[in-house]
């Protein structure tokens, strides 16, 4: 029960005259109640109680009641004063009873307030069965917007509708309900990989027709809506409407974006003049239909839902086809079935009524988070300071955390200035399950007051990986239950985003913050714990959490010590050298070094200078001193969760390794045996890794949470499913090759195995810092190098190994084209209690110091500290941090060792010819003057290029080992004069010009000139020591000439800085080993006079710089020997204008590198170069190195004569380790990829071996290889492929379709054909117009090709213009990768080698006129056979449509092969190019640079690849290519038949298109605009066009579909191209299709010009077999050694008059057999350029080609489209009863005055009306009338053909097909109002309801029928068509408070007839004339039927009469009665006084 109170209001606003009579009224749910009316008063008090009585349905918290006050009127309306409405959700919930809404203020209906208020009271009893119901979106405090626009989607991932609530909230639901939740989960994680940029998407919608809509009368129409765009459907009647209309949607963005929209439908039932009302909607994602098979949802019913109520059941269902195309995507073809509009809608549903949506909640607490990075400025804070204030600078930020789920959005609280806030809040995020969305993102914001939030760092839980469907194991335990809901945690997730570092400008990084890219640093971890409660609601959406939970997740956050050492190895391929480098690594916060809040540690290296490797790349100088670095950290322990990980992954690498070697000897083609084992080793290991390693058991670990128990269970079962399923493949696989798919999907599923959700340590960071600035980073999961006690497979992959990494630069756009820098490091994870286990690790031995430097100036001649500006006499190595012996104090547990020395730092001295071998020393001379003045020399007459003062050349001597090339000399080679001079203006107060110029003026006032002389490395003489550098300063200072980094060791006469380092080394007290370092935290302590001063900022400046660097030296090296093998690379991308590339590679390892030599114009390069490295020196230990060699690096760059060279991609190789020179095994070349900003962009064959010297000498090192030329060695035999001599033949038939090459046309090409490093060119073409083919067709080469297949080079194929004055530019080229399609034996001739049937035979046949004598033809009976088979009945027949051709199978006439495809993609036709391929041909980058090659012209030709025998004396193979046929053109006659369109894309606004054809061919065009089909997409054409053409000048026929428009341009849908020249040369015959049998008359008549035995006989020869024998009349024939007779063919089928000479139809049976093209129809897809990869439709259709030399074809087909036939439709309506009475009369008695009105749907205006039966008072009526329905019938179709215009504003009639329907109402007649409507009654003519022979039987329940039944029970119904006539009663129906009730019961004849019986037997409408067929007599009515209006007399018989009569009666009788006493009365004086006067007489 639901109470209203209304008080009273305040306020209302006065009228014009006077006040307002107030009266108060209370709607809900459509119920209305009012109060009682005051009297003229402004401010009224009702005190009014309304009761709404709920009928036990409880409120949903959707609810709300609306208040009006109108002002009472006792005529006429109430006027409106204000309204309100109050949603009752408090009340829904049950939180409280009553609800007190005081002051609402009301408003008028723009929703603006009137000034009044109203107070009223709302108390709710809810009824006793009621639990707050579980199915609402908005119960709880579910609808926080999600802010900006999110808002919208809070409902959006709403897939399904509610199927009713499934199960109150106190009843868990059944498990089966929660898998099909978790399968919905898992299934979106199968998406379809696509790449990740915006692309072309088209959705197509086909709503088919509706079912079961509610309401009574209505008019449905369907909008759809996608992406913002929306179409609507015909406006329909009727609750069953018939739409099939297809709506187009095109989209063009990213994939992950498309997939989140929505597909809306909505049915509306129209209204002509206010808005349309909503009946039901339904929503899904693109994204769920994308994942469907095939990307499509087929003829499936939805259920429609209302969506504001979500307790309502079906408001009907809607039959759609849902199709998403992608690129290059096929829609697939829609199947109808025969029985498809009685299909079962239950069993046809979209999604199972077993999966209803269903609510769950996704509950996330969130405790604290730590670590958050400062976000705001210091400003204010430091104002703070200064008046007093107390704060500290690590808490400028105020963090909340935001979490997002399908468009709903929660914030926890702001907590104000704190870095390590603690929320304990809990988010409650209401769902609706399964969701179609993956993950829970989680923002961590800082909040701003005045500008926006900044985010923090972003992270996402995804619920894939934290739930499991279960469904995902196979094996069959019975346990299949192995899902589980979404639970997370207590854990910590750790973010990830920008640098920590905080500047006030803006951050160039900050889309990292929001996870969009890879985030280069940590900011922070939160720890939050995530479960999933299914069905209940949640009170409140945010709550805090309570204090007991707050209590159990400390033991969660329990840290453990953990240490990490890096030793840097080396660091090499840097190409920008510059200022000093050094490394830093982090893990989380710690080893941050610019971050304040942890201890220092030794977390970077020292400051190193890059030097040249002499070649192309720097490296930094460690030599045998590595750096080290050491940092301590605290985390949680998870090594439970890294273990797990680590095995997985350890048996993963190890099969992916495997893997590799199973693909490569299937590539490589190796025996089947070799095959077996590599197999065999593969399954054993696996089967063997997984047995011997088993997961580690979870009890007794600390950190367990809920989701390890779960992940255990996952992964265990299903490694045991792998395990199996291995065993089962060991013993049962059939096919080895077959079984890689298998093994890949277990690699796979082992990867993805391995992801660790709950991983909350973060990863390790290596920065690269140059300068004080950070240039590149690499995140190293922490897993990968953590050491485990459990098992050594349990320890990372990389834990103390060394590993090659490459640093990348911070949201690199170019995706790693540059390599920063590549270092080998040598990492360790471990706990402290295990830190003495890192000693087994370590190698070298581990040195600690403290470093110092001492700084000098020099002034006036002398060293000392007085000049020293700025700077300390003590300080580190930057000079910012002022430091001093005494103050330095080594950390706890460790002590001095010896006291300070002088030790200098050799790599930061940058000797600037370092590395190099040839070097130019410069140095510039100066002048000055003043204006006019004489040149003089300068005050600092020799400087360097800066202007810094340098030496004069005199004193500059040649460095030991190095020797002069030349004297000093003025460099010329630039801008200057001849003198070489340039001059400029020295600007104040600069002392130096900034700019230059090579022309003296006169205000010039300074000059200079450059100086160079060259100098080169001198050649070491053989068994010389390699000289060490000298040791520079006996005192150990390097100079300077400023202060900055350039220092050097030998003092010049221009330096004016010195320093010299100082160190002291450091030993622990107590521990030996490696593991020492651990012990280093904090800084040796700095000057404290600094601190004395207090001065607060700098201390944080101070902070953490001096840390003691640790480094590793090796006590020996080891010298190596490299040799890398490049043989060859292919598919390069191609970076120059005339389509190829120069390419070169460097070859980088450690530091060195080596280049190739360049080679000229070519994507496929063979180098075949051994780049030897003589003495490589690597410390370390060998077996380390042959464990994890260091990768060869190869950088492939296309050298430009102008401007920088381009990178083509970077490959990587790890070389083979030899450590004993001796060792056999050699190389292996192999197929490496090169990738080029994270594509692959071609593959390099290279190989490389690594040989560790011995101490003797050079004596065991492997062979010299040959050289080529000077320094260019070859690749040495036993690793170079083994080749063989082969023959390459090429038959170049032509060019086609060349597109102009600078401007002008190809008019004089020839081509050229490069393979295996030999090279042939063709003949030249004179002239492309007039014969596009070669003169001579075939080139033959001779090449050494590798036999191994894998190493193949590949053909490049080049066409050259001979343009005048000698250029001959390359127009256009093409590589042919893989010749094996290619290879052939020579020896067997087979049928490629005759070509075409065809052409042979016009070569043989040249100029003989065959005269075709078509045989003696019957007379038949041909016209009447017309009527019932045509070429459609053909059609249908071999589609499969029985009902379109019935006839036509009986007769056993051909079918013909309908392929859904273009007939060159049908398999067995090889796409037609056995004759000659035709090869695209590209031109290399475009003009506007993008990278896609573009195609410029097509080679018609084809290869034969067969070895040639090495013996000289053996005589060669035959050719391959002979007996060609004659390439000059070929004039030709080409029929194209087009039958019909499909789908094609809409064109117009409508929805709609008006196709027609338009056929290109060479020259000629036809255009078929004036037979355009209106307004449709699916046009049938049928339509043959003829047309002649040369061949192949003509080749390409294009057929184009184009939209009609009567005002503007004509629009193309879309168009095919087809090849005619292949059809024509093929050997499948494609020219025209073989059919199925010889007919010489009938619609099948032969079409060829060659009979079947010329065309057997023509094969015959061109095979080379002898010709085929006919024997006994042609019954029976020998071809190809097989005898065949015709009974085999013809034995069990029909004989029909229309078959030719037995022998032609046995020829044609045995060409049937040899695989030739049938008669057939092709679909082909339209495209068109502004989608060029979307299908636009497809089209039916077919060619045949003719040669006109031969003669003249059969005649074409007849394919016009058939048409449709006149039907009438009678419908005589005898009577009607038990109608409804829906009026009483004057006289009170329940009457109707009945009509019946009848339409057939989609011709309703025709409607016709019976006349009316006046007062019916018993519900009879009786008509006698006759309804006459004319309509268009296509009986094949079983659809009524309608054609009308949609707008009287239309140009055509659109055509609709439409079942045969009869819609009959009836009506109740008023004269001055609305008439009544009764009941209605739908009959489907095509199946037909039986009548009831009496009104009696007939009932509702006979209609059900129907709808309930099942196709094949179909004896109650049946079609009118074939009954023709048929009488009875039906029932009609009206809907009554959601139920069918009957309205009325009706008598009818229904008849069918067509129009030459309707012309026999004539009926007139009504009962007009001609009334017969039945003759119709007026009906005979009831007395009672009439108008009273027109007939009174009757209307006083028999309503006055008859129902006052009595009361006549009485009147007249009481009147004779009145009158009598009157005239008594009258008379009695008289008479008395006469008695009186004479009494007597």
């Amino acid at each position: 029960m639901l109470r209203v109170v209304v008080e009273s209001a305040k306020g209302l606003p006065k009228k014009k005259l006077g006040n307002p009579d107030p009266v108060a009224s209370v709607i809900f749910k459509e119920e209305k109640k009012k109060t009682k009316w005051i009297d003229s008063e402004v401010n009224p008090v009702w005190n009014e109680v309304l009761e709404f009585d709920l009928k036990g349905t409880p409120l949903d918290s959707s609810s709300y009641i609306d208040v009006v006050v109108k002002d009472y009127e006792t005529i006429g309306k109430d006027k409106f004063l204000g309204s309100t409405k109050i949603s009752l959700r408090d009340l829904a919930s049950g939180q409280v009873r009553s609800l007190p809404s005081r002051n609402v203020s009301l408003v008028n209906e723009n929703g603006q307030s009137i000034g009044a208020i109203i107070n009223l009271v709302v108390g709710y009893d809810p009824p006793a069965n009621a639990a707050p119901n579980p199915n609402d979106p908005q119960a709880g405090d579910a609808t926080v917007d999600a802010g900006g626009g999110g808002g919208g989607g809070d409902e959006g991932n709403e897939t399904l509708p509610d199927g009713g609530q499934s199960g109150s909230a106190g009843t868990p639901s059944s498990p089966g309900q929660t898998t099909n939740l978790r399968q919905q989960l898992a299934r979106s994680q199968n998406r379809y990989r696509l790449v990740d940029k915006p692309q072309d998407f088209q959705i197509r919608v086909r709503i088919i027709e509706a079912r079961q809509l509610s309401g009574n009368n209505i008019k449905p129409v369907v909008k759809v809506n996608v992406c913002g765009q929306t179409h609507r459907t015909r406006i329909k009647r009727g609750n069953n409407p018939f739409f099939d209309e297809m709506f187009f949607y095109n989209v063009h963005m990213l994939p992950s974006d498309l997939f989140d929209k929505h597909i809306s439908f909505r049915v509306y039932n129209s209204y002509s003049l206010r808005a349309d009302s909503l009946m039901g909607e339904f929503k899904l994602d693109v994204g769920y239909v994308y994942d469907e098979p095939a990307h499509c949802v087929m003829r499936k019913w939805l259920l429609l839902n209302d969506p504001d109520d979500s307790s309502s059941g079906a408001k009907g269902y809607l039959k759609v086809s849902l199709f998403v195309v992608g690129t290059g995507d096929e829609p697939p073809a829609e199947k109808r079935e025969s029985n498809d509009d009685q299909d079962d809608i239950e069993s046809n549903l979209l999604l199972p009524a077993g999966v209803t949506l269903r609510w769950a909640t996704l509950s996330l607490k969130v405790f604290r988070a730590e670590d958050i990075p400062q976000m705001d400025d210091a400003f204010i804070q430091t104002m703070k300071d200064i008046f007093g204030g107390d704060g500290s600078k690590k808490n400028l930020v105020d963090p909340f955390l935001e979490a997002r789920f399908a468009g709903r959005k929660l914030c926890t609280q702001i907590i104000e200035k704190n870095a390590n806030p603690e929320w304990n809040q809990q988010l409650n995020l209401q769902v609706k399950f399964p969701s179609m969305c993956e993950s829970v993102k989680l923002t961590v914001f800082d909040w701003d007051r005045l500008t926006g939030n900044d985010a923090i760092g972003t992270t996402y839980l995804n619920l894939a990986k934290i739930a499991s469907s279960g469904g995902e194991i196979e094996a069959n335990t019975g346990q299949s239950e192995v899902g589980f809901l979404p639970v997370f945690g207590p854990c910590y997730v750790n973010l990830y985003g920008s640098p920590r570092e905080f500047s006030g400008l803006p951050d160039p990084y900050e889309d990292l913050n929001y996870g969009k890219g890879e985030g280069v640093a940590y900011r922070g971890r939160v720890l939050v714990e995530l479960s999933t409660k299914l069905e209940g609601k949640a009170d409140k959406t945010i709550d805090s959490i309570h204090s007991d939970d707050i209590l159990v997740v400390q033991k969660y956050q329990r840290r453990r010590k953990y240490c990490l050492c890096a030793v840097f190895h080396s660091a090499s391929m840097i190409q920008e050298p510059g200022e000093p480098i050094q490394f830093e690594v982090s893990i989380g916060n710690y080893g941050n070094k610019l971050d304040t809040t942890c201890k220092p540690l030794a977390s970077t290296t020292q400051y190193s200078c890059a030097v040249f490797d002499g070649n192309h790349y720097y490296y930094l100088p460690w030599a045998n001193t590595k750096p080290v670095v050491v940092v301590i950290s605290f985390w949680e322990d998870i090594s439970h969760r890294m273990d797990t990980v680590n095995i997985i992954l350890y048996i993963a690498h190890r099969l992916q390794s495997n893997l590799e070697a199973f693909k490569t000897a299937i590539l490589a083609k190796v025996p089947d045996v070799e095959l077996e084992e590599v197999w065999l080793k593969l399954l054993n290991q696996l089967i063997e890794d997984l047995e011997s390693f088993p997961t580690p058991e979870l009890e007794g670990c600390s950190n367990l949470t809920s989701l390890d128990i779960q992940m255990k269970k996952l992964r265990d079962s299903a490694l045991t499913t792998i395990k199996d399923g291995a065993r089962r493949m060991r013993e049962e696989a059939r096919e080895i090759r077959d079984t890689l798919s298998d093994i890949e999907s277990w690699a796979e599923k082992l990867k993805a195995l391995a992801e660790e959700p709950q991983n909350s340590m973060p990863d390790v960071i290596i920065w690269m810092l140059r300068g004080e600035k950070r240039v590149a980073y690499s995140r190293i999961p922490a897993h990968q190098i953590l050491y485990s006690t459990y098992s050594e497979q349990a320890c990372g992959q990389h834990c103390g190994k060394t590993q090659t990494v490459f640093l990348q630069y911070p949201m690199d756009k170019n995706k790693g084209l540059k390599v920063p820098v590549q270092i080998r490091v040598n990492m360790w994870l471990g706990l402290s209690a295990q830190e003495k286990k890192f000693n087994s690790f370590s190698e070298g031995t581990f040195s600690v110091f403290a470093e110092l430097y001492e700084n000098q100036a020099q002034m006036f001649g002398k060293w000392g500290t007085t000049g020293l500006v700025g700077r300390y006499k003590f300080s580190d190595v930057t000079g910012k941090l002022k430091l001093k012996q005494e103050y330095f104090m080594p950390p706890r547990g460790w002590e001095w060792e010896a006291d300070w020395f002088i030790d200098p730092e050799k790599a930061l001295l940058t000797e600037a010819d370092a590395g190099h071998t040839e070097f130019m020393d410069e140095v510039f001379q100066n002048e000055t003057r003043f204006p006019g003045g004489e040149w003089k020399a300068a005050s600092e007459p020799f400087t360097d290029v800066n202007g810094e003062k340098s030496r004069n050349p005199g004193e500059f001597d040649c460095p030991p080992g190095w020797v002069w090339e030349d004297e000093w000399t003025v460099d010329d080679n630039r801008a200057v004069d001849d003198q070489g001079w340039e001059y400029g203006v020295t600007i104040p107060p600069g002392d130096k010009p900034l700019s230059w110029v090579p022309a003296e003026k006169v205000y010039h006032v300074h000059r200079r000139r450059r100086l160079v002389r060259p100098r080169k490395r001198a050649a070491v003489p053989a068994g010389a020591a390699v000289e060490r550098r000298d040791r520079g300063d006996p005192e150990g200072w390097e100079f300077s000439s400023l202060i900055g980094w350039k220092f050097h060791s030998k003092e010049r006469s221009s330096d004016t800085f010195r320093r010299r380092r100082w160190r002291r080394k450091m030993a622990p007290e107590n521990r030996l080993g490696a593991a020492a370092i651990f012990q280093l935290e904090g800084a040796l302590g700095v000057d404290t006079e600094e601190k004395e001063k207090g001065s607060k900022v700098d201390a944080t400046k101070l902070f953490g710089a001096n840390t003691p660097t640790v480094s590793c030296s090796f006590d020996r090296s080891h010298m190596y020997h490299l040799r890398v093998y490049v043989y060859q690379a292919r598919n390069l991308a191609s970076m120059d204008k005339d389509s190829f590339s120069d390419p070169y590679a460097h070859i980088s390892f450690l530091h060195v590198s080596k280049t190739t030599e360049k080679l000229r114009a070519t994507l496929n390069p063979t180098w075949d170069q051994t780049l030897i490295f003589n003495d490589v020196e690597i410390y370390g230990d060998p077996q380390n190195i042959a464990l994890r060699p260091p990768d060869v690096v190869l950088e492939f760059y296309d050298n430009d004569q102008v401007g920088k060279d381009e990178l083509l991609g970077r490959s990587v190789c790890a070389p083979m380790v030899k450590l004993n020179p001796g060792m056999d095994q050699k190389p292996k070349l192999l197929w490496h990829p090169i990738i080029q900003k994270g594509h692959k962009a071609g593959e390099a064959l290279v190989a490389a071996e690594l040989i560790l010297k011995d101490k003797s000498g050079e004596s065991d090192l492997p062979l010299v290889p040959s050289k080529r030329a000077e320094n260019i060695y070859m690749v040495p035999q036993g690793i170079r492929p083994v080749v063989q001599l082969t023959a390459v033949e090429i038959l170049a038939w032509g060019l086609r379709n060349m597109k102009t090459y600078q401007l002008a046309s190809v008019s004089s090409p020839s081509l050229v054909v490069e393979c295996g490093g030999q090279r042939i060119e063709s003949a030249v073409i004179k002239n492309m117009k007039k014969s596009p083919n070669f003169p001579s067709s075939v080139l033959f080469i001779k090449v050494l090709l590798p036999k191994d297949e894998m190493y193949t080079p590949p053909i490049v194929l080049k066409v050259i213009d001979h343009r005048p004055f000698g250029r001959k530019p390359v127009v256009g080229q093409c590589t042919i990768t893989s010749l094996e399609e290619f290879r052939c034996d020579p020896y067997v001739i087979t049928a490629e080698g005759a070509m075409s049937s065809k052409m042979s035979l016009m070569m043989a046949s040249p100029s003989k006129h065959l005269s075709i004598n078509m045989e003696e033809s019957r007379p038949l009976l041909e016209a009447q056979e017309k009527e019932t088979v045509d070429w459609w009945s053909k059609f249908y027949a071999s589609t499969g449509d029985q009902e379109k051709c019935r006839p036509y199978l009986k007769k056993g006439y051909d079918t013909l092969k309908v392929y859904d495809c273009e007939l060159e993609d049908v398999p067995e036709f090889k796409g037609l190019t056995d004759f000659c391929s035709t090869f695209k041909l590209q031109r290399g980058k475009n003009e506007n640079g993008d990278d896609d090659p573009s195609v410029v012209g097509e080679l018609k030709g084809s290869f034969k690849v067969y070895p040639l025998p090495d013996d000289p004396g053996v005589a060669a193979p035959p050719r391959q290519f002979r007996e060609l046929p004659d390439s000059g053109p070929q004039e030709c006659l080409v029929r194209v038949y087009v039958i019909r369109a499909i789908d094609l894309q809409p064109k117009d606004n409508n929805g709609r298109c008006d196709p027609y054809i338009k056929i290109s061919l060479g020259r000629h065009t036809v255009d078929d605009r004036d037979h355009y089909l209106p307004n449709t997409t699916n046009p049938v054409f049928g339509r043959m066009f003829e047309m002649t053409c040369f061949l192949p000048q003509d080749k390409d026929l294009k057929i184009s579909v184009y939209d009609y428009d009567l005002l503007s341009r004509d629009e193309k849908v879309g168009e095919t191209v087809i090849d005619l020249e292949n059809r024509f040369l093929s050997r499948y015959n494609s020219y025209c299709g073989l059919p199925q049998t010889y007919c010489i008359s009938g619609i099948n008549q032969w079409r060829d010009q060659l009979k079947p035995s010329q065309i057997l006989e023509n094969m015959a020869r061109l095979k080379g077999l002898s010709k085929p024998r006919t024997e006994d009349n042609g019954t029976s024939l020998t071809f190809n050694g097989k005898e065949y007779t015709l009974a085999q063919f013809e034995d069990n089928k029909e004989i029909h008059q229309h078959l030719g000479l037995a022998r032609e139809r046995l020829c044609l049976h045995v060409l049937r057999k040899q695989g030739l093209v049938p008669e057939h129809v092709e679909s082909r897809t339209l495209y068109s350029s502004f989608q060029p990869n979307l299908s636009q439709g497809s089209l039916q259709m077919w060619v045949d080609v003719f040669p006109k030399s031969i003669g003249v074809p059969g005649p074409p087909f007849d394919i016009t489209p058939r048409k449709a036939k006149k039907y009438i439709l009678r419908a005589v309506i005898w009577n009607t009863t038990d109608v409804t009475l829906d009026e009483t009369s004057i006289t009170g008695e329940h009457m109707s005055d009945i009509y019946v009105k009848g339409w057939m749907p989609g011709m309703e205006e025709d409607k016709q009306k019976t006349d009316v039966h006046y007062r019916s008072l018993d519900g009879d009526g009786n008509f006698n009338w006759r309804f006459i329905f004319n309509f268009d019938f296509l009986p094949a179709e079983q659809l009524c053909l309608v054609s009308k215009k949609e707008h009287f504003w239309s140009l055509d009639k659109t055509e609709f097909r439409i079942p045969p329907k009869l819609i009959v109402q009836i009506w109740d007649n008023d004269k001055f109002s609305l008439d009544d409507y009764l009941g209605t009654l739908e009959l489907d003519l095509r199946n037909l309801v039986a009548p009831a022979k009496t009104p009696e039987k007939c009932s509702l329940t006979m209609m059900d029928v129907l709808e309930m039944e099942t196709p094949h029970k179909t004896e109650h119904t049946k079609s009118l068509f074939a009954q023709q006539s048929v009488r009875g009663w039906w029932p009609c129906s009206i809907e009554n408070d959601g139920k069918k009730v009957l309205g009325g019961k009706v008598e009818m004849t229904l008849e069918i007839i067509n129009e030459a019986d309707a012309d026999e037997r004539p009926a007139g409408k009504g009962r007009d004339e001609p009334n017969m067929n039945p003759k119709l007599d007026p009906p005979k009515r009831p007395e009672t039927s009439f108008f009273w209006f027109t007939n009174p007399c009757k209307t006083m018989k028999f309503i006055v009469w008859r129902r006052f009569r009595c009361l006549f009666i009485g009147l007249i009788i009481l009147i004779i009665v009145i009158l009598f006493l009157a005239i008594l009365l009258y008379s009695l004086p008289n008479y008395i006084s006469m008695k009186i006067v004479k009494p007597l007489s």
